[in-house]
This record gives structure tokens, sequence and C-alpha cells, in this order.
């Protein structure tokens, strides 16, 4: 008798459980729903943000130019034009290249510019780039030796 009553009860419990858990089933579809509405919250962010980065309009800057100067060993006094190619179709650069001191010391200035409409600067920037290797300028000849 003592059997039958545990064996009744444990068939209560076991009854009791199986009616309040999940199934692996039904775990499997709200992962599989939750995962869905995820992934497709974050290909909206993504969306949302490739078109906002489109819209921003793109600066251009001379410390492009003036990065692309400063690699080079020798300077010399020159004027440089050009442009930056597919990258900024409608933009062009200058830079007027001047010794600004006898000891190797250049002062070099660069101007971006729209090549469309008003021509108005878009960009001013000046650099001093010390390269002790470059050739003696105007101002070395102008100086003369005691």
């Amino acid at each position: 008798m003592r059997f039958q009553a545990s064996a009744a009860s444990f068939q209560a419990i076991k009854g009791s459980r199986r009616s309040v858990a999940f199934t692996l089933v039904e775990v499997m579809i709200a992962l599989l729903i939750f995962f869905m509405a995820v992934f497709t919250i974050l290909g909206l962010l993504s969306n949302s943000l490739r078109n906002a980065r489109a819209l921003q309009r793109k600066q251009v800057d001379a410390g492009m130019v003036a990065a692309q100067i400063s690699l080079t060993n020798r300077l010399s006094e020159e004027f440089v034009s050009g442009d930056f190619e597919d990258m900024y179709p409608d933009y062009e650069w200058s830079s007027d290249t001047y010794e600004a001191a006898t000891n190797g010391l250049f002062q070099v200035d660069m101007i971006v510019q729209r090549r469309s409409g008003s021509h108005a600067v878009e960009s001013k920037l000046s650099i001093l780039l010390y390269r002790p290797d470059s050739p003696a300028g105007s101002l070395s000849s102008r100086v003369t030796p005691k």
C-alpha cells in the first residue's frame, strides 16, 4: 500500500512537470522567431547607416596633399598643381614651395578648390618641412658669405 501511494504521488509530480515545462520543439520555434526578429532589426539598422553615409557630403582637405608632400626627401622651390583623380573628381589642388630659411627649412602653401563654379577655396594649409638634402633655393643665393 505504501508503494502504491508513492507511485501515485510520483505520477502526479511527473504529470505536473510535463504540463509546466516546454518541449524542445517549442524552444526551437521560439529561438527561430527571436533570431528572425534580431536579424531583421540588424538589417534595417545596417541599411539606415549605409544610406546616412551616402547622404554625407565628402569633405576635401589640404591635409591629403600635405601628407603626400611630406613623404618626399627633397624639396625644390616650385609651384605644383594636380587633382584627386577618381576620389574627388571635381576638386583640384595646388602647392607653392619656397625656402623659409637657409638651413633647409621649406614652407609649403597648399590650396584645394573646386574646378567648376566659383573656384572658391575649400581648404588652405601651410606647413614647414625640414629637408637638408634639398637643393638651395633663392633665399640661399641672396645670402652672401663673409
